[in-house]
């Protein structure tokens, strides 16, 4: 190409800023991982009760947990300060009839209703087997009848 050509120093101003616009982007990258590693590293006690208060709320048995329950495995954190902790690690707040605090995941919400229904059949279930089994047994009392 002949360097006089109006042609060549288009191609030369788009490639120029496609070079710089390459290398602007690669910095600014490596320039906010550091910066994140930086809040990471500042911030580390929240990420790590984060990370405690999510797996704590994952456990396969538990949906719910307990607020005094967290509170004893997040030691050092105020009361108002682990539940903005809670709400950060994705949980949400309920509270029990007896007035209780309770914490669960969002995420595992479906897991719960599903829960909350096979309880609800099994409970079905049970008085109804109670009264079948109550009425073949002669009164259910598992004793013999009395000779009065």
């Amino acid at each position: 190409m002949d360097p006089t050509n109006p042609l060549w120093h288009t191609f030369s101003a788009l490639l120029g800023a496609l070079v710089g616009g390459g290398i602007t982007y690669l910095l600014n990258r490596q320039q906010l991982k550091n910066q994140l590693e930086v809040m990471r590293a500042q911030h580390k006690t929240e990420f790590v009760a984060e990370e405690t208060a999510r797996m704590l709320l994952s456990h396969r048995s538990f949906t719910d947990r307990s607020f005094e329950a967290l509170q004893r495995a997040l030691g050092g954190f105020e009361a108002d300060e682990l539940r903005k902790i809670l709400v950060r690690a994705g949980a949400t707040r309920v509270y029990r009839e007896d007035g209780s605090e309770w914490w669960r995941l969002v995420a595992r919400m479906d897991e719960f209703i599903e829960r909350k229904e096979l309880q609800r059949m099994a409970d079905a279930v049970i008085p109804a087997q109670a009264g079948i089994e109550g009425a073949g047994s002669g009164g259910g009392s598992g004793s013999p009848p009395s000779r009065g």
